[in-house]
């Protein structure tokens, strides 16, 4: 599976307006600037994340953008869901409609099926708060499974 940019980009633009937003409205040039990512495709990207009531729209002369709840109450599969992107592992387009080999399941459609279900399970799980805390560095990640990070894991971070 590979992630379009559409996801990324929009997750990527969420997490800057987390971390330097705050109470202000932040204009999508300053987050188009620092994460180097087209301000055309984060008007449309904000436009869906609007929509999903992740973000609010502020008009003006300070206006922009500012994050429609707390980070902590954003997961990471809103924001996903909201840029149109799916975790989908397998190739069929719906389960028992057009299946992998035509009329009937590859053998390892179950397989596929249950990887995309943990990565859905993963990015519910995540909060935007996670991803500006740190939690999913390699060095998080072992201390949270009680695994003692090694020297490169803390430097790699």
């Amino acid at each position: 599976m590979q992630l379009s940019t559409k996801g990324r980009y929009a997750v990527m633009a969420m997490a800057d307006l987390a971390e330097y937003g705050g109470d202000a409205a932040m204009p999508l040039a300053t987050i188009a600037d620092r994460q180097h990512i087209s301000i055309a495709y984060l008007e449309q990207l904000f436009m869906k994340l609007r929509r999903a009531g992740l973000v609010k729209a502020i008009r003006g002369p300070k206006g922009g953008y500012m994050l429609a709840k707390r980070s902590t109450d954003i997961s990471i599969a809103e924001i996903m869901s909201a840029a149109d992107e799916g975790v989908q592992m397998n190739r069929c387009s719906i389960e028992g409609a057009e299946w992998c080999l035509g009329t009937k399941r590859c053998m390892t459609h179950d397989l596929w099926r249950a990887l995309g279900d943990h990565i859905s399970d993963f990015l519910a799980d995540a909060s935007l708060k996670d991803v500006l805390d740190g939690r999913f560095t390699k060095a998080a990640m072992k201390k949270a499974a009680g695994v003692k990070p090694t020297d490169q894991d803390v430097a790699a971070n």
